[in-house]
């Protein structure tokens, strides 16, 4: 078992045994939730048109966001009982699983359906093809988290191994990718937004392929709640994601300017060109989910990646930790923006 996740489930066996007890949570009157996003990303334009637009606040719902940096400091808390909903990868939900607990984490209401990270290179590149990539020095990322299982599953598809025909470095921070690149380490790197256009409006980097548009659908980014907060106040559920299918229609329907203008309060520090430029790119290439629901399809597929890196502790069936009923209520129902 790899160390990441060892730690992980280290940290998940010691709140299995302890008594949570959570404040608020008693009946279907409650109307304030907390959402841990795992971080700060354009990658989660939805999230924020929810709230800027007041969608939640028309749903009666009162919505306190906070961000739990990693996947697994945002596990922890959504099962600690200090955030009601994460947003997270799906991935951690299958981890939990795996460990056994009679509690599980749901995932119900998706909001990213791709990949979020770009393959950046350090010159220009003519005519890239994936082949270029032998022999080169590549900075990947965290190995363990979905950006590395869906960049390995792309270099395979491919055909290119990525531990033997290239020199893979992931032994850097996530929030320190950017820099080391931009010191001199790789010469390419698989990067988020908004570091890939900053870097491309910079002179510092090329971005040549998606990562996001070669892995293909998946549940990337999802809503998640622990069954019994699910089962203790469904209709909180409900409104929540009709708020959540409310914005993502915006997000498809309003025009660019108007995104941009709906996330950018929660991006003060990045200039708005730049956040103008992410949205589009992501827009472009289909990684906002156009409704929460988690299809077999797309939760078949991020099995196959997290099973082609090695990652995965078992096939969890998609009934078994996927309520797709909230979504579907909240597409039958008919809510959209107006």
């Amino acid at each position: 078992m790899q160390m990441h996740r060892r730690v992980f489930y280290m940290l998940l066996s010691v709140l299995v045994f302890v008594p949570i007890v959570l404040a608020g949570c008693t009946g279907s009157s409650k109307s304030k939730i907390t959402i841990g996003e795992v971080t700060r990303s354009i990658f989660y334009a939805p999230q924020y048109i929810a709230l800027s637009q007041g969608f939640f606040e028309d749903e009666g719902l009162d919505v306190e966001l906070t961000t739990t940096p990693g996947g697994d400091k945002t596990m922890t808390a959504l099962l600690a009982g200090t955030i009601d909903i994460a947003l997270v990868g799906s991935e951690t939900s299958i981890y939990v699983y795996a460990q056994g607990t009679d509690d599980p984490v749901i995932n119900f209401a998706q909001v990213t359906q791709t990949d979020g990270t770009f393959l950046v290179s350090r010159e220009p590149v003519d005519g890239f093809d994936w082949e270029m990539l032998r022999g080169v020095t590549f900075l990947g990322q965290r190995k363990g988290g979905m950006p590395q299982m869906a960049g390995e599953f792309t270099l395979k598809k491919h055909g290119i191994d990525p531990h033997r025909d290239m020199e893979l470095i992931q032994n850097i921070d996530f929030a320190n990718i950017a820099a080391a690149f931009s010191s001199g380490t790789g010469d390419y790197v698989q990067l988020f937004e908004p570091q890939a256009t900053v870097f491309e409006q910079e002179g510092r980097g090329h971005v040549v392929a998606s990562f996001g548009t070669e892995s293909g659908r998946l549940p990337y980014t999802v809503f998640m709640a622990k069954q019994s907060f699910i089962d203790r106040d469904p209709e909180l559920i409900q409104k929540f994601t009709n708020a959540v299918y409310r914005a993502q229609q915006w997000a498809q329907t309003a025009t660019l300017d108007e995104v941009t203008d709906a996330v950018i309060p929660y991006f003060a520090d990045t200039d708005r060109e730049v956040v103008r430029r992410v949205v589009d790119r992501y827009r472009s290439q289909g990684s906002f989910a156009e409704d929460p629901i988690i299809d077999e399809e797309e939760w078949a597929n991020l099995l196959d990646i997290m099973e082609a890196a090695g990652e995965l502790p078992e096939r969890v069936d998609h009934s078994q930790i996927v309520d797709r009923s909230f979504g579907e209520e909240a597409v039958r129902s008919g809510t959209s923006s107006d």
